[in-house]
């Protein structure tokens, strides 16, 4: 079944701006979790993922316990604010649905609450490495090829990400606060539409650029004050082409034109 969106909730590639790679820029530190009207079914999809492919999606090494931990007590105290309730025992969700917290598994608790996947990197030697994620919606990548690989080699199948680009992400990394958090969103095209797309590092993929649907990642790095660990979180949306507006349409058409 196919989970979409009626519209994209973002779309900063429209702007010339931010299409420059890494593309990233400031955002309100209210504003890095998203509840959108694909909540529900995009909460379902999560949830079976998580009975059914728990070990495939979430994966926690020793060394990001803390920073887990640190992530858990962050997105739980900033949830109110996004329509939830929360209180020690029981956690109400927008759609109503009701989860019982569980902070010896936080990245699990995290999963069943918000729409995006969040993946931790902490600093080992000169280089932000892969320690932890919740990744129910990869876009053609595995949790399992990239965990506890450093920013370079997990980005080793793209090709813009040279050394001068891996260079500038590791600078803005070291240089990140933890008040200001950073985004951006991509621009992929697929020919299927189902968010859970796993897929080894260069294996062929369902994308195509004449592909019927649009699917955007919201991606935005917060810095964890305690334990200094950055979160990458993505969230994503998808439309089919057809419903991108006649702005969208038109930046896409050129973005295509420029390849």
């Amino acid at each position: 079944m196919a989970i979409l969106h009626d519209t994209l909730p973002f779309a900063p590639w429209t702007q010339s701006h931010a299409r420059r790679l890494p593309g990233v820029m400031p955002l309100p530190r209210a504003e890095w979790l998203l509840v959108d009207a694909a909540y529900a079914p995009q909460m379902a999809e999560r949830a079976r993922l998580l009975n059914r492919r728990e070990s495939e999606v979430i994966a926690l090494l020793p060394q990001a316990a803390e920073a887990a931990a640190e992530l858990y007590d962050t997105v739980l105290r900033d949830l109110p604010a996004h329509g939830f309730t929360v209180a020690p025992d029981v956690i109400r969700r927008p759609d109503g649905a009701t989860l019982r917290p569980d902070p010896a598994r936080p990245l699990w608790t995290l999963g069943h609450l918000l729409q995006a996947d969040f993946c931790l990197l902490q600093k080992q030697g000169t280089e932000h490495v892969l320690t932890g994620a919740v990744l129910c919606f990869p876009s053609s990548w595995t949790l399992a090829e990239k965990l506890g690989r450093p920013l370079m080699r997990i980005h080793a199948p793209v090709a813009q990400y040279d050394d001068g680009m891996g260079a500038r992400v590791q600078r803005m990394f070291d240089l990140m606060r933890p008040d200001q958090p950073l985004w951006r969103a991509n621009l992929l095209r697929y020919t299927n539409p189902a968010l859970y797309q796993p897929r080894a590092e260069y294996a062929p993929k369902d994308k195509d650029g004449g592909g019927d649907f649009i699917r955007s990642e919201r991606q935005v790095l917060l810095k964890l004050p305690r334990s200094e660990a950055v979160v990458f979180s993505i969230h994503t949306a998808q439309v089919r082409r057809c419903d991108l507006t006649d702005g969208q349409r038109a930046a896409l058409a050129e973005i295509d034109a420029s390849v």
